[in-house]
């Protein structure tokens, strides 16, 4: 029987040791004093023919050890099959089995693999983020086909009814994540398909309501005087402009020269640049045509009107953190103003001046909802809305 002391004992260039206990378990001498190779010889019952297996480096794999992998490897002879091959046999299969990943895991591939395609830079960063902040705290760390409609609508609960908005799209995003793990045959279904049914029913003010915090108008002045008026820079200029005309944040920042006409001081902006993919005239106030010209001087670029200090169009962002860093108030508690609710300042200061609704609806561009009552808007009542965004104008810059 081989011992420890037989083992420390062997040399390089000493002939290999056998156990004594286990058939064919030995102990084969390695280039280093004390180390040595284990190995079980025995003879194919698959091919008949001798083999050598090994079984670990001594003293790494004690003595008991090897001898209990030689006893294992002789009961599977015994039973007429190779231990070497049934070893491979193990490998291979361990190697082939799918990896499930975690919803996270998924979900930051498919956004790797797609956000190539999305040509607005904002989506590629909100898709993740949404995901970041409401699904990966509950899910993300859950194997994708362990999920049930349940947890994806333990996700949705909490901002369901008060995020209506929000919680669409997380459910679209969870959905198009649970989407690509069935086409990879992680799962086999779509648990997000049935997770309506385990929410209360959204009412139809809330599914198309997306309030955006707004300055009240009558602060509107002081806080064009007092910061907006504080400087001649792009942003300043930008917002000014978006507030005279009460026009939508994404229409002023892509707005370019040859869409403004001076001296009918008018702005025409194209069809495939408003939200109902119809044209829209603006009737430019004086303090307008101001800035339009001091942007003029300036230069900087041929086309855009307010480009960004490279040379491309601004990111909303850009408002959006000049109003967070000046603390805009706004009517939400504990929210700064947006650049898209001064739209509702302008909306507000119409109803409680007396502007008539059709004036105030076409000087914001929305869509007339009611079929027949469409179909009688046959002009755009330019030259009245005219005298409105003047009225407009002196109470921002505080001449009302």
């Amino acid at each position: 029987m081989l011992t420890e002391t037989k083992a420390r004992r062997i040399k390089p260039g000493d002939k290999p040791v056998a156990d004594g206990t286990v058939t064919g378990l030995r102990l084969i001498p390695a280039t280093a004093n004390g180390r040595g190779n284990w190995q079980l010889r025995f003879v194919s019952p698959e091919t008949n023919r001798r083999r050598d297996m090994g079984l670990g480096v001594y003293p790494e794999v004690s003595i008991a050890d090897a001898r209990d992998r030689a006893l294992a490897a002789r009961k599977l002879i015994a039973s007429g099959l190779d231990p070497i091959t049934e070893g491979r046999k193990k490998k291979e299969q361990a190697a082939s089995v799918v990896q499930v990943p975690t919803f996270e895991e998924a979900a930051r591939t498919v956004h790797e693999e797609h956000k190539s395609g999305w040509s607005n830079g904002k989506h590629v960063d909100q898709w993740i983020n949404t995901l970041t902040t409401y699904a990966f705290p509950v899910i993300g760390g859950r194997q994708v086909d362990m999920l049930k409609p349940a947890d994806f609508a333990d996700v949705l609960r909490p901002i369901w009814s008060t995020k209506p908005e929000t919680a669409r799209r997380v459910r679209q995003r969870c959905h198009s994540v649970m989407k690509w793990s069935w086409g990879k045959e992680y799962v086999q279904g779509n648990p997000v398909d049935m997770v309506d049914m385990l929410l209360p029913k959204q009412s139809a003010s809330a599914r198309i309501s997306v309030h955006y915090p707004a300055m009240p108008w009558r602060l509107v002045p002081q806080f064009v005087q007092e910061v907006v008026h504080a400087g001649e820079d792009v942003t300043r200029h930008l917002l000014e402009f978006t507030i005279l005309t009460a026009a939508r944040s994404g229409e002023t920042r892509g707005m370019t020269w040859d869409e403004v006409d001076l001296s009918s001081q008018t702005w025409i902006v194209p069809a495939h640049r408003m939200k109902a993919k119809m044209f829209h005239r603006v009737p430019l106030s004086g303090r307008a045509i101001d800035i339009l010209e001091k942007r003029k001087k300036i230069g900087g670029h041929d086309d855009l009107v307010f480009p960004s200090p490279r040379g491309a169009i601004l990111t909303d962002m850009a408002l959006t953190k000049f109003l967070r860093h000046h603390k805009a108030i706004s009517d939400v508690p504990g929210r700064v103003a947006t650049a898209h609710g001064f739209r509702s300042s302008f909306r507000d200061w119409a109803s409680e001046t007396g502007v008539s609704r059709d004036l105030a609806e076409r000087a914001l561009a929305h869509t007339v909802r009611n079929a027949v009552e469409a179909a009688y808007h046959r002009t755009d009542l330019l030259e009245q809305r005219r005298e409105v965004m003047e009225a407009w104008t002196a109470h921002v810059t505080g001449f009302a």
